[in-house]
């Protein structure tokens, strides 16, 4: 079977591995005081939920069947047309439901299913359509704006599915307490991580907006700057991701107080994997052993050719990388500037070799190769990290599916927003019924994770710790660090941790190499040309960079 790309699912994987019916998942007797209304009944109230979408646009039978044909398009236009908000963006007023209203609202829906919910609420005009699509963390597009409340329904539709789709929270975890505990009981973690773990270190991640890579290079002009690791483009074009790589690469024995939190639960004995987003490879420094680590996007470890494949240590094309220059394969370009056996040599009257003449695409003595050959002979040596359009690593599915899904007790995400498919299909793949937490600085709408620690990785994992009785040592703990901790409004199992003692602006900064550490430690020494950068940061955002994802890859 040939192996999924990053836009397929590690559960479509498995599914398609065998013959066999898909599996079904037996109700739970670990969970207890869970709302969830029954599936079956959910999806046919949703089906009916969606012919009342069209008794309400129109009346007409003819009108109607022709309606019909177009659901699919329709449907899968307004699935696009939506606009997911997270607190970040929550802007209060009138128009919109409180924290406290949203959670009561789809608490309401999973107790008495899309039909009944309609009628104790839009049906009794305690609350217009579009003010109720905001309790879902919906905004409707801007053509939208001036529309009559019904028609705001099909959008509610939609949400209301996605609702009733995720995985349901477990009521019994709610405080940071709950979150010790499990970890002092918990003993196959999964531990799955993005670029959010990375940043104390001085390494940007990918989607912040203003201050994320993919925002800084908005004036490459392309289409999606995703597109910088888009495995056509490179092939086509590797100028394009070699004009970022050069701060991508990071050189540093350093490691994170995050990465060492996943460290010490391996030394527990409590890990049961790590699946990393990242490219740094910097979980191997901490001492993550090989076996329980999946690098999930691979990293920059190892590089290989693209058409010959010889493989080299990652650091072989670091200097090509940091120059500016395409790194080219030596394998292919070995003995191709040299005379073919027995061929008979030209001469020059004076007895010198005569030189080749040079054709259109040969490289010449200031190009991207030290061998005189052209350019279709060597290869463009690609790091080996996972672009889009490419399978990821076999070992990521073959795991999950066959190894981790039976084992794991406990799953805490950490510092990604979860948009990168498959990866952000790990979570909604294990088991419901096992716990799970969330460490971030921004919350997620997408996922209903059971307690949400938002805040600096590094200072909540260190508050953990402290409070599990644990010893976190790390340099970059401050030995009397105090950490303050409050419960978000209108939420039970969302924390807010702050550090309060030292002053975070008086923490040293990380050492590692590369324009974001400088430009970091030099922000630090001017915190006015810091608030200016960040405020002229946040305005280009948005003139130019509108739509890029939060943080983590």
């Amino acid at each position: 079977m040939e192996p999924k790309s990053r836009k397929g699912s590690p559960k479509e994987r498995n599914s398609t591995a065998t013959n066999d019916p898909p599996a079904t998942r037996k109700p739970s007797t670990r969970v207890k005081g869970v709302i969830n209304y029954d599936e079956k009944h959910a999806f046919k109230d949703l089906k009916e939920l969606d012919h009342a979408v069209d008794d309400r646009a129109t009346n007409d039978p003819q009108e109607q069947g022709s309606d019909a044909e177009d659901s699919w398009e329709t449907d899968s236009f307004l699935e696009e047309a939506i606009i997911e908000f997270t607190e970040e963006d929550f802007v209060d007023g009138p128009d919109a439901c409180t924290p406290e209203e949203s959670v009561n609202y789809r608490q309401l829906l999973r107790s008495v299913g899309p039909k009944e919910f309609v009628k104790r609420t839009i049906d009794a005009g305690i609350i217009t359509t579009k003010k109720l699509l905001t309790a879902f963390n919906v905004r409707p597009p801007d053509f939208f704006e001036g529309l009559a409340d019904e028609e705001y329904f099909p959008l509610l539709s939609v949400a209301i599915s996605r609702e009733l789709s995720k995985r349901v929270k477990l009521q019994k975890y709610n405080t940071i307490d709950d979150v010790v505990g499990l970890l002092h009981k918990s003993k196959n973690i999964i531990v799955l991580t993005g670029a959010g773990i990375s940043t104390s270190l001085g390494i940007p991640d990918f989607r912040s907006k203003g201050t994320g890579l993919y925002a800084q290079y908005a004036h490459l002009g392309l289409n999606d700057p995703q597109e910088i690791f888009d495995i056509e483009l490179f092939k086509q074009d590797p100028h394009v991701f070699y004009t970022v790589a050069r701060d991508v690469i990071v050189q540093t024995d350093r490691f994170s107080p995050t990465h060492a939190f996943i460290a010490l639960l391996q030394q527990k004995g409590k890990l049961l994997t790590n699946y990393s987003q990242n490219i740094d490879n910097i979980e191997e420094k901490a001492g993550i052993l090989p076996e329980k680590l999946v690098q999930c996007h691979g990293s920059f470890a190892t590089a290989t050719c693209i058409k010959c494949k010889y493989q080299v240590k990652g650091d072989v094309i670091f200097p090509d990388i940091k120059a500016g220059r395409i790194p080219r394969c030596t394998k292919c370009a070995e003995g191709r500037n040299l005379p073919k056996k027995g061929r008979k040599r030209k001469l020059n009257k004076d007895g010198t070799e005569r030189k080749a003449r040079r054709r259109p695409g040969d490289f010449d003595s200031n190009s991207d190769s030290e061998f005189d050959v052209p350019i279709e002979a060597c290869g463009v040596m690609k790091p080996d990290i996972t672009f889009f359009g490419e399978p990821l690593p076999d070992e990521f599915g073959k795991r999950l599916t066959e190894h981790d899904r039976d084992l794991v007790d406990l799953v805490i995400v950490i510092g990604t927003s979860l948009k990168v498919a498959p990866v952000s299909e790990v979570v909604p793949f294990l088991p419901p019924n096992i716990p799970q937490i969330y460490i971030s600085r921004t919350p997620v709408s997408h996922v209903n994770f059971d307690v949400d620690l938002l805040g600096d990785c590094d200072i909540v994992v260190a508050e953990l710790c402290r409070r599990a009785g644990w010893a976190l040592d790390h340099e970059m703990i401050p030995k009397d660090q105090v950490v303050d901790v409050t419960t978000a409004d209108g939420y039970q199992s969302r924390h807010v941790f702050v550090q309060t003692h030292p002053s975070p602006s008086a923490a040293p900064s990380p050492a590692t190499s590369g324009p974001a550490s400088r430009s970091s430690s030099e922000s630090e020494r001017d915190p006015k040309a810091e608030r200016d950068k960040r405020a002229a940061s946040r305005s280009n955002s948005r003139k130019g960079s509108a739509g890029l994802e939060g943080t983590g890859k």
